[in-house]
């Protein structure tokens, strides 16, 4: 599979992703599952590197399994996930996100309709 940004997965990604509401996240591995791709939790990283600016997709509302910021703590990415994560209500303590209170859980209704493959 190829990792370039014409790769159709990453559609299907950044579709999926446009889909998480404001105050919420959902892991790669979750992203990875509602879009079609179980298994391809790495391909939802890689796919957010390559999301076109002009879609802005919400890439800082997803996190790992853990319910923690994968980029390292201190580092400007780091900090710019936590602020934009902060902005909408998320709390970050020490990077993690207690996914109990903040984990987006998409009604199947939801994705049948607003998601096209």
């Amino acid at each position: 599979m190829s990792d370039k940004p014409e790769n159709p997965n990453y559609k299907r990604i950044w579709a999926t992703v446009l889909l998480i509401p404001k105050g919420k996240v959902a892991s790669y591995g979750q992203i990875a599952d509602l879009a079609g791709l179980p298994g391809k939790a790495r391909l939802v990283g890689r796919a957010l590197g390559f999301a076109p600016k002009s879609i802005k997709v919400p890439w800082h509302r997803v996190i790992n399994s853990q319910g923690k910021i994968s980029f390292p703590i201190g580092s400007e990415h780091f900090e710019q996930q936590k602020g934009l994560l902060q902005t909408e209500q998320v709390v970050v303590l020490n990077g993690r996100i207690k996914l109990k209170e903040f984990q987006w859980q998409p009604d199947l209704s939801e994705l049948l309709f607003k998601l096209e493959y």
